[in-house]
Order: C-alpha cells, then structure tokens, then sequence
C-alpha cells in the first residue's frame, strides 16, 4: 500500500483481516488507502470530517461519528495524547482533573448532517427538500474539510447537491457507494464502491468498509 505517508505496519494487518473476512472487499482496498489518507491529512491539518446519508445510510453517517469522537479500540487518554490540556486542567480545576483524566478521549473531530431535525425540516419546509444536507455543509463547511457522502445507489439528489456544494467549497469529497456507483461516483473526488448491486447488500459491505478506516485512522493517531 502506498500513500502520501506511510502508514504503520499494523494498519496495513487491519487491512488484511478485512479481506480475510470480507474477500470480496480486495476491490476496495485502493479507494480505502486513499480515504485513510485524506482523512489523516485533514485531521493532522485541524480540519475535520463531515458525514451524510438517507435512511440506513443516515445510521451509518452516525455510526461513523461515534466511533471518531472517542475511543474505538486504541486507548485515547488525554494524559497521553493532550498534556498541555491537562495541565490547564490542574490549573483551572484541579478537583476535577483526576476525572478528566480518566473519562475523557481525544477526539478525531467528526460531525454528521442527518441529526438536525430542527434545521432539515425548516429546510424541506421553507426551501428545498434536497438542499437539507447542502444548506448545512454551506454552514459548517471548511476548504479542507472532507465529506463523506453515503449512498447506496450513487444517485441520491440530496447527497449530490452536498457534494457539489462541497467541491465548491474546497471540501475533500469521498462517496461510499455500490457497485456502479451512480451520478456520485463522476462528481465525488474519491469513492469507494462496495461490490454489490442490492441495497441491504451494499449496506452489509458499508459496516466492514468504514469500521476498517475508522479503525485505521485511530490506528495511525493513537496506535502503538
């Protein structure tokens, strides 16, 4: 695996594992590397990750957001990896420092679109119900930032007006998709289509695709 750093040895082994379970997924192992490293290079550069999908693809958005905003499977301490915030901490609350210390993680700093109620449906009701994921990234959305847009089929109107917005923007864009990988898969920068053509099938390829970056990620942040 090549990349634009180089990436520690026991990343490269998740890898391998993925595809020792999943071997249908050696197509996706290219498209993967490119994620980790767009991802590594935003987050190294204090941007952060932006996510989106409908319906499954909504759970998915948040299922990814919460495995980088604490612990996955490497430990995060903040002693560890934050020292100059623990020593704020003694500074400012030294009672409670102990407590941070033992409960807080760092964060690999990631929000997903699709929790919004309020702001989508003041969207669909007073603009435009496609423009729900667009008109946020608009918002929040950083030049250097990176969205990963999910969509099972490519072709969901409301995932591809984000990632317009987004390029326009100057956002990394990623699409996790299907087979064919629809409209997203000639606008998105990179993406990553799971080998199936079935909705619950390319779902089923979905969880392994981003527990594996998500995985890899946290690796090269705050691995051995």
């Amino acid at each position: 695996m090549k990349g634009s750093f180089n990436i520690k040895v026991n990343t490269i082994k998740k890898f391998d594992t993925l595809i020792e379970r999943y071997p249908a997924l050696e197509v996706c192992r290219a498209d993967m590397t490119i994620a980790i490293e767009k991802l590594c290079d935003a987050f190294r550069a204090g941007h952060k990750l932006i996510t989106c999908g409908n319906g499954g693809s909504a759970s998915d958005a948040l299922h990814i957001v919460g495995e980088l905003m604490k612990s996955f499977h490497c430990p995060r301490k903040i002693q560890d990896f934050k020292p100059d915030f623990v020593r704020r901490a003694e500074k400012f609350f030294p009672n409670d420092v102990n407590y941070f210390k033992a409960n807080l993680q760092c964060a690999l700093p990631a929000i997903s679109l699709v929790g919004e109620t309020a702001l989508n449906t003041a969207v669909a009701n007073d603009n435009a119900p496609d423009l729900n994921f667009a008109q946020q990234l608009f918002g929040i959305g950083q030049a250097g930032d990176v969205l990963l847009a999910i969509s099972t089929s490519g072709n969901s109107d409301n995932i591809i007006y984000a990632v317009e917005v987004a390029k326009v923007m100057g956002l990394t864009t990623i699409a996790l998709t299907g087979r064919r990988g629809g409209k997203l898969k000639h606008i998105a920068d990179y993406t990553i289509c799971a080998p199936a053509d079935v909705t619950y099938q390319i779902q089923e390829y979905h969880l392994p695709i981003y527990h594996t970056i998500c995985l890899a990620v946290e690796n090269e942040f705050f691995g051995d």
